[in-house]
């Protein structure tokens, strides 16, 4: 496999690392996306990475703000993640976001990158989320006739045993946990074809969780997030307003 000297990640929350809470990193998080560049630069003084994303951002925002740096950039490696927050709105065009990322999906093959994106991940065993289940099928699937014509490599979340536990997402139920997030980064860094040395510790069984427990925590993240997340709805606003990428252009680790 040629030798990745540069890499720039694309998308939103999901790879600028939200629910990856790190203090000493940009923006206050970490992520999948900082974990995989971290283990392309061991031996490689000569690596440069750049994180695009930005929470909140729905893609044709992603195509807008980020895709036009990544051409011109023409790094060695691109992963894209974009859609999941159109996806969560109450009324989506699925067949005019994916032709659109169809047409930015061309453009940075045309770069010669090697680039790879994500399907969006099956909540089907979320009581929340569980109604986005059809959409996001139907997404995924148009994707994957997007990634064979284009040649675009793609990453099949959708497919990921594992992720239906409690303790691979953030408090938020939405975001993956740190956890989750180094899952993600060996699971990239396995479909790359890179050796590293991230490690997965297999989970114990959760113990079962009381009802009353059960309503006290749902109580408190209706409080904490859906309520929130509705009021950004109704004011037309994003998580992502005033938030800065975390690396906006290729740079030493």
């Amino acid at each position: 496999m040629p030798r990745i000297d540069s890499y720039i990640a694309l998308g939103d929350s999901f790879t600028e690392g939200v629910g990856d809470t790190d203090p000493a990193s940009p923006n206050g998080v970490k992520g999948w996306a900082d974990r995989v560049a971290e283990q392309l630069a061991v031996g490689n003084p000569e690596f440069r990475y750049a994180n695009l994303a930005v929470r909140g951002k729905l893609l044709d925002q992603v195509i807008e703000d980020q895709v036009g740096i990544a051409i011109e950039a023409a790094p060695d490696l691109v992963t894209i993640y974009a859609g999941g927050n159109d996806m969560m709105r109450p009324k989506v065009d699925i067949d005019g976001i994916v032709a659109r990322y169809d047409a930015a999906l061309a453009d940075l093959k045309a770069t010669g990158a090697r680039v790879v994106a994500f399907t969006a991940y099956d909540a089907g065993w979320s009581p929340i989320f569980r109604m986005l289940r059809g959409r996001t099928a139907i997404y995924n699937e148009l994707l994957r006739g997007v990634a064979e014509r284009r040649g675009v490599e793609l990453v099949d979340y959708w497919r990921f045993d594992g992720y239906d536990d409690p303790r691979m997402w953030d408090w938020d139920r939405l975001h993956m946990s740190t956890l989750g997030h180094t899952r993600m980064a060996a699971e990239v860094l396995d479909f790359l074809g890179v050796p590293h040395s991230i490690e997965v510790d297999a989970l114990d069984p959760l113990p079962p969780l009381a009802a009353a427990e059960r309503r006290r925590e749902n109580t408190e993240w209706v409080r904490s997030f859906a309520g929130p997340w509705v009021s950004r709805r109704l004011r037309g606003t994003s998580s992502g307003d005033g938030v800065a990428p975390k690396h906006s252009s290729l740079q030493a680790l």
